[in-house]
């Protein structure tokens, strides 16, 4: 094969910093810097390597993704320009920046391996970088500091624009991650016919053995090694944030971390003089996406996309689980790592473990980032044991949008050729789930449903229920602090009630719970 066109990862880096005083502290793009530079060091090549860079990619920051996590000091006005700027490779021709999504590394990986083959791209790097607790740090301080920075022109965008949820899902408050996942952990514990209680007791020790592996990973942000009776457990420093998670079930986006991955081609690390036991091959991948909102979901307690997304990796890597060596799934809260695990087939106790990070609730969650630093860890793996193979997986949104990459220093026998993501698409577009209906009224039972805490306890509750025509409507319940709390300590999954629209909104009245 013309080794210009065989694509590989050469160079990888992960920053996480722990620094106390926000005025000392690098800003999200010195993070990023850094780890493009530290990337570079790792492949061998150092600035030879960043000087070579025709593609710059800048994986979307959370402060530009969502509200909540909107910062009050600035930014770049284009990244992927900045970043090229400060490594010296301002005349790299693509400057990219990412829509958000924890599925876009590794969707870029596929996208730039593919574009190797073909001969339209030479060498790449995919940088990303955090600094939440930074930014919270000096707000509570009162501190004011400058992250600005104007490098001129508009950066060339991938991926989805489309936000992950529609206007009835934002009107009922269902509008970010920390409000969709529980509605899928719900489904997912009634599903298993098990009680509030024994669900959430199954949770910490899922959780517990994340937390062990970021006990033992220097980078990870919460090194505490949790208990699974710690995680499990409601009380002062760990409440619930939506039912039934507890705070240490949730992504811990507060952190400051950065990392960056740098890919070729065997013609362009040979010429770099980048030694071979630097190179690692994507023996397959894939890219898939369950309906867009939720609420056209076929229910909450499966992933038709993920267990495409497995299929199709594992087809194209010619392998099956059991060949794996190392996993990491992604873990933005327990229901996405249940999904993953039940459409791959893939035990929750597997013995060969479901992180090599720890995970985002314990080793960090750096927004639509997190990828970047599996994906270096997983290289890390392969390099130290030749021959492996490690699998990495990646969501977005609400267990929307899936990409699936499987990693290896052992020489594919084939060329880099994936499917073509639009023909299994297709049949998931066209297993459509139940009609949504905006404006309900009528008899219904609760389909699945989470109740939203705040610093005094419950808030409100967003339900999905299924109406007597077994058409589904998003609701709220009446704001009535008794109902919210018997939602959270009784088992509403199945209570039958009413809903009633009133000005643009679905009440839904529940009866006794079940």
């Amino acid at each position: 094969m013309d080794e210009s066109r065989i694509p590989i990862l050469v160079g990888c880096s992960q920053i996480t910093q722990r620094e106390d005083d926000p005025a000392k502290a690098l800003s999200p793009m010195d993070l990023t810097e850094a780890a493009a530079r530290q990337a570079a060091v790792d492949a061998g090549a150092g600035d030879a390597l960043l000087k070579a860079l025709d593609t710059v990619l800048v994986i979307r920051s959370f402060s530009d993704t969502s509200w909540r996590f909107a910062s009050p000091f600035g930014q770049s006005t284009n990244p992927p320009r900045t970043l090229a700027q400060r490594l010296g490779a301002a005349d790299a021709r693509r400057q990219i920046y990412t829509f958000p999504g924890g599925n876009m590394v590794q969707w870029s990986i596929n996208r730039m391996f593919e574009m190797i083959t073909q001969g339209q791209l030479g060498t790449a790097l995919i940088a990303g970088g955090e600094a939440l607790s930074t930014q919270k740090a000096a707000q509570r301080g009162g501190l004011e500091l400058d992250w600005n920075e104007d490098p001129g022109g508009q950066p060339e965008m991938w991926g989805v624009e489309t936000r992950g949820w529609n206007d009835v899902e934002d009107r009922h408050r269902m509008a970010g991650a920390i409000f969709a996942y529980p509605l899928f952990e719900n489904a997912l514990r009634h599903h298993k016919g098990r009680t509030v209680a024994e669900h959430g007791a199954k949770l910490g020790e899922l959780f517990a053995r994340f937390a062990a592996v970021a006990a033992a990973n220097p980078l990870a942000d919460r090194r505490d090694g949790f208990s699974a009776k710690q995680i499990a457990s409601v009380g002062p420093d760990n409440p619930y944030i939506g039912f039934p998670y507890t705070k240490l079930m949730n992504a811990n986006a507060f952190i400051d971390q950065s990392a960056a991955l740098i890919l070729t081609s065997v013609a362009k690390a040979k010429a770099l003089g980048i030694a071979q036991d630097k190179w690692v091959y994507l023996h397959g991948c894939s890219d898939t996406y369950d309906h867009w909102f939720i609420s056209d979901r076929k229910d909450f307690h499966s992933s038709p996309a993920m267990r495409v997304a497995g299929v199709e990796a594992l087809a194209m890597a010619d392998c099956g689980l059991d060949d794996i060596g190392a996993f990491d799934i992604y873990s933005c809260f327990p229901s996405a790592v249940q999904l993953a695990c039940q459409e791959l087939g893939l035990a929750l106790d597997d013995p060969r473990g479901l992180t090599i990070t720890g995970g985002l609730p314990y080793f960090g969650g750096p927004g639509n980032n997190y990828v970047t630093h599996s994906i270096a860890e997983m290289m890390n793996r392969v390099r130290a044991k030749p021959g492996m193979k490690g699998l990495v997986t990646s969501c977005g949104n609400y267990v929307t949008k899936e990409a699936v990459g499987i990693y290896s220093t052992a020489v594919p026998d084939k060329p880099f050729a994936p499917k073509d993501p639009s023909l299994y698409q297709a049949a998931l577009n066209a297993d459509k789930g139940r009609t949504s209906v905006e404006a309900a009224n009528g008899a219904g039972r609760i389909e699945t449903y989470t109740v939203m805490h705040d610093r005094a306890g419950p808030s409100y509750a967003i339900v999905m229920a299924i109406l007597e025509d077994g058409s589904r409507c998003i609701a709220n319940t009446a704001e009535d602090p008794d109902l919210l709390a018997d939602m959270v300590t009784n088992d509403y999954m199945g209570a039958q009630g009413t809903v009633a629209h009133d000005d643009g909104l679905n009440i839904f009245t529940p009866g006794t719970a079940s």
